[in-house]
């Protein structure tokens, strides 16, 4: 009788070892794919990036040149990539827009442009889309940290290797970044 007993106990804490792993898996398969959401978000607002630069260049060249080192820099972001990556490409996207916006600045022409116009608005766009996946990517992190965090499923995800991950921070420069409205 003993021996069913525990037998028992150990059927069922496998059983619940399994649950928290799937549970585990599952959390961070959604900080993955959020992950990836803002890769793909990242990669519209680059290529708007890379229509404006282009549009810069009948008027500077030395900007057109500076804008499209910062765009050779990017990565693209996905599942695998870290937090490190995403806020690395936030601060190039930055910069690009800096130049961009200083040449804006320079030819009222080009700002007038009706194709400047529309570009700059995707670029809000997409711009707003990358802060709404950042927000779910930050959610998500949040309920799998939770999971990994929390006793008694710490142990399973301290014997299965399942860590904490980071979140997402604002890039501190951002809030000083000029304005991208006509």
């Amino acid at each position: 009788m003993t021996l069913i007993i525990v037998i028992a106990i150990l059927a069922i804490i496998v059983l619940w070892m399994i649950s928290v792993q799937r549970n585990l898996v599952s959390k961070e398969e959604i900080c993955k794919n959020s992950l990836s959401q803002i890769g793909v978000q990242q990669a519209s607002r680059w290529d708007a990036l890379k229509a404006l630069a282009e549009m810069t260049k009948s008027y500077s060249d030395y900007e057109y040149k500076t804008i499209t080192d910062v765009i050779a820099q990017r990565k693209t972001i996905t599942g695998a990539s870290s937090v490190a990556d995403a806020n690395e490409q936030e601060k190039l996207m930055s910069t690009a827009m800096n130049h961009i916006n200083v040449v804006a600045e320079q030819y009222p022409q080009l700002k007038a442009s009706d194709t400047y116009v529309k570009t700059m608005d995707s670029i809000n766009t997409y711009e707003n889309q990358v802060r709404m996946s950042r927000m779910v990517f930050n959610d998500s992190v949040t309920s799998y940290n939770r999971v990994v965090r929390q006793f008694p499923s710490s142990i399973v995800a301290g014997i299965l290797g399942f860590a904490v991950k980071d979140y997402l921070v604002e890039n501190a420069g951002k809030s000083e970044m000029p304005s991208m409205k006509i």
